[in-house]
Parts: structure tokens; C-alpha cells; sequence
């Protein structure tokens, strides 16, 4: 059985599957869609649970271990399996298979995994998954699914946010629900239930550090090199994540890239602003961006911003900080082979 995330609390309050699969690219709702499963299963008297991680030399002959252990314990069992890159191997794919194939008595099987490819779903381990239990494929939230998932989500923790309220925070934080839901709960933590607006959310998550990475993308756009940098070794002093840092830019960029498409086939930077909704206190260093990239720039960003997330990951050779630097000053217009200028501004 194949569900959507939004109908997986349904199906939980009816009945519990034997076995349950959950994939996507969006770690939050992976997450919460697996803390369903287990806080149904502990309601159900399932107290036990075994932890399997895959990671390379995983060996798949513990998942059937843990399949005739079962036997020996009164107490129902949950089997949670961790399989991040959502490929498990030939042995993995047979391990699976095997189980859905004969679910041990008293036991749910929960498998999370990172978001798989098209062949990959339709894997003959995922169907044999499916054919057992629920099978729960989260896909990443477009930009206008986003605003109805935010509202929804600061209503069950009491706030009612005015429209442009709930624009902000998803412009803010689009591509990381982690950090909206941050927001939404330091929101309730310092304010308490009741009505928010759009100057609520700007001044909470002005306040929410020194430097941000949002001041980081809007100087970048403006062409303030030097205030630029500093943001950006203010960031890394702080210990931000470089993924956190690389996202504001590259979700910008993104965009810059987009909106330069559009102005090639010959629409005004006024008309492309309007609609890419951009936001009206951000409009300026759009624009100014706009005017100072061409498309050919924009679309060298973005590849820029891919080279450097593989550099992140550790799948190519450099230096994340210093890539960022060099990104960050491309992005601004500064031509970072003059030295003496970035010296003074840091």
C-alpha cells in the first residue's frame, strides 16, 4: 500500500501494518512520518526496539538475526532500520525481500531511507515492501505547498499568522523545514499563542544571531562586497554549518537564474520581480543584482554552488570556506583578484 504522508495518521489510527517504509529528500517529514509509526506502535504495546544502521560492511545477516531472536522475548518489537543512501545491495534487497515475504509474528519492520530514484521505487525490495505494508514516499514541498504547510503547522502550536506573515517565513526558510519549524516553535517560546505578522517574524529571526545567513544572501545580492565577507567569517567564527550557508546562496541564485531566463526572452526586471513574488523589502538587491549578472553569470553560480556542495560532501578536493568566499564574491560583482580591498573590509 502505497500513502501519501498526510494520510499515513490515518491509516495508523485503523490498523498497524507489519511493516512500513519511508523514504524522501526531506529530512524533517522523514522524521516525523517514522515518529508516527513508533509512537503508534508503543501505543499498541510494541516497547522493544532494535536499531540497525547501514553503513558500508553492514552486514544484512543481522536484519534476519533479528528476525529469529523475535521468538525468544514475550515483548513486541519494533525492527528500525536506518538505510540512508536507499540502496542496500544485492544482500540487502534479498534481506528485505525475505522478510516482507514472511513477517515475523509480534514485530514492525520500520525502514527510513534518503530519497530514491525512479528505478529504485520500483524495485522489486520496495514493491515486496509495499505488497507487506505501507510504503511512504515524501517528496520536497514546492514553493506553493509551503505557505499551507506553514500556516498549518503554526496553528497547531496556536499562532495565527497574518498572509504576509506566513510568506515571509516561507521565504525565509524555503528548502529547510528544519529551521521553519525552529522558528515557528522560538515564535511560541517568545510570544505565546496568538496573532503574528510579518514584523513579528522579521525581528525574531533578526534576533536570532549576530550574523545570518539571510544577511549574508540579501549584502551578496546588493553588491556590498566588504560587508559580505565580513558576514560570511562572522558565520564561520559563529560555527554555522557550511550546508546552512551554501543553501541561502544557492536558493537565491537559483532563483537569479531563473529570473535572468525570463529577462533573455525579453520580460522587464520589474515584471520578472513581480512574478517571482519576491518580497518587497528584498526587491532592491534583486534588482540590483539583476542589473549587474547576465544569464550566462547566473547559470555559472549555480554550477559554482553544485561544485561546492560536492566539495562539502567530501567528493571533490578544496576548501568549503574558501570556495564559499570566492562564491559569495562572484555573487557581489567583486573581482576577488584584488586583494587589498578584501584586506581592509575584513
Amino acid at each position: 500500500m502505497q500513502l501519501k504522508p498526510e494520510q499515513l495518521e490515518k491509516q495508523l489510527q485503523k490498523s498497524l501494518a507489519p511493516v512500513y517504509f519511508i523514504s524522501g529528500d526531506e529530512p524533517l517529514r522523514v522524521m516525523e512520518a517514522a515518529d508516527a509509526v513508533r509512537a503508534r506502535a508503543r501505543q499498541q504495546g510494541f516497547t522493544e526496539r532494535d536499531v540497525l544502521t547501514v553503513q558500508p560492511g553492514f552486514d544484512w545477516n543481522s536484519l534476519s538475526s533479528a528476525a529469529g531472536n523475535l521468538s525468544l522475548f514475550s515483548e513486541r518489537r519494533i525492527v528500525d532500520v536506518r538505510l540512508p543512501t536507499g540502496r542496500p545491495g544485492d544482500a540487502g534487497a534479498k534481506a528485505l525481500r525475505a522478510w516482507a515475504e514472511q513477517p515475523p509474528e509480534d514485530t514492525v519492520l520500520l525502514v527510513t531511507a534518503g530519497k530514491l530514484d525512479a528505478a529504485a521505487r520500483k524495485s522489486k525490495w520496495v514493491q515486496a515492501l509495499g505488497k507487506a505494508g505501507v510504503v511512504v514516499f515524501v517528496w520536497h514541498l514546492d514553493t506553493n505547498q509551503l505557505p499551507a504547510w506553514i500556516r498549518a503547522r503554526m496553528l497547531r502550536h496556536g499562532l495565527q499568522p497574518t498572509e504576509s506573515a506566513v510568506t515571509l517565513l516561507a521565504e525565509r526558510t524555503e528548502g529547510n523545514l528544519l529551521a521553519c519549524v525552529q522558528e515557528i516553535e522560538k515564535l511560541y517560546l517568545l510570544r505565546g499563542a496568538g496573532q503574528v505578522d510579518a514584523d513579528d517574524i522579521t525581528r525574531t529571526v533578526a534576533d536570532s544571531a549576530r550574523f545570518d545567513v539571510y544577511a549574508l544572501a540579501d549584502s551578496a545580492l546588493a553588491g556590498e562586497g566588504a560587508r559580505s565577507v565580513r558576514i560570511l567569517n562572522g558565520l564561520h567564527a559563529e560555527g554555522v554549518a557550511p550546508p546552512v550557508v551554501l543553501w541561502a546562496l544557492a536558493r537565491d541564485i537559483r532563483q537569479l537564474a531563473s529570473m535572468t531566463d525570463s529577462i533573455a526572452s525579453g520580460e522587464t526586471v520589474s515584471t520578472v520581480l513581480a512574478r517571482f513574488r519576491v518580497w518587497a523589502n528584498r526587491k532592491p538587491q534583486f534588482a540590483r543584482a539583476l542589473e549587474r549578472l547576465s544569464n550566462s553569470d547566473s547559470h555559472a553560480l549555480l554550477r559554482r554552488c553544485a561544485a561546492i556542495d560536492k566539495v562539502i560532501k567530501g567528493q571533490a578536493a578544496g576548501n568549503e570556506w574558501d570556495e564559499m568566499l570566492q562564491l559569495t564574491l562572484q555573487l557581489a560583482g567583486v573581482d576577488a583578484s584584488q586583494p587589498a580591498d578584501l584586506t581592509e573590509s575584513v
